[in-house]
């Protein structure tokens, strides 16, 4: 009796830690690591398609973007936080835009997370957000994403082969454009 109680303590203590990963989820991208596989359609508007160097159709990943390094602002139109923060976010935007070192090299995305189409178009308009938005609407890049708070950021660096690593990964926007602009050039060692 004492050896089948132990035997089924020890298939327990098994099963639940062998659960525990699928439980907790996975967490935020951790710097060094790479992104997640998460993939997009191609956007149908010509100069984001432009922006992003990709072909029209068809869906893509982001080490796929043309560019060295990629900030991805993982946004809701239902958070306040994003709200106040765009018209900085669209300050960053633009100095990368602005700087004839940087635009081309440095290239923004974002993703509306549990937002349709509708919704992501809703934001872009309000806030004029002139950088490509896609829909996340059933949470899929979210969850590959460690169900992350918005807003949050994250940098990769993209090599020329493809490969890439995450230099940045933080909840918050940036309060200062251009002090959060020097911050990602030197953690992505540009």
């Amino acid at each position: 009796m004492k050896n089948k109680f132990i035997s089924c303590l020890i298939v327990a203590v098994v099963v639940v830690a062998l659960s525990m990963p699928a439980l907790a989820g996975n967490g935020p991208p951790v710097v060094g690591d790479a992104l997640p596989e998460m993939v997009f359609p191609v956007p149908q508007n010509a100069s984001h398609r432009e922006y992003l160097g990709l072909e029209e159709g068809g869906t893509f990943s982001i080490p796929q973007i043309d560019a060295q390094v990629v900030i991805i602002e993982i946004f809701s139109m239902y958070c306040p936080h994003c709200q106040r923060e765009a018209p900085t976010v669209n300050g960053f935007y633009a100095k990368i835009q602005n700087d004839g070192s940087l635009k081309g090299r440095v290239k923004m995305i974002g993703i509306g997370v549990g937002n349709s189409e509708f919704e992501v178009g809703v934001f872009r308009k309000k806030y004029n957000i002139s950088f490509p938005l896609f829909a996340d609407a059933d949470f899929s890049a979210h969850k590959k994403l460690g169900e992350v708070r918005t807003p949050y950021f994250i940098g990769i660096k993209i090599a020329d082969d493809r490969n890439h690593r995450v230099f940045y990964s933080q909840l918050g926007g940036p309060h200062d454009a251009r002090g959060f602009l020097e911050k990602m050039l030197q953690q992505a060692g540009q």
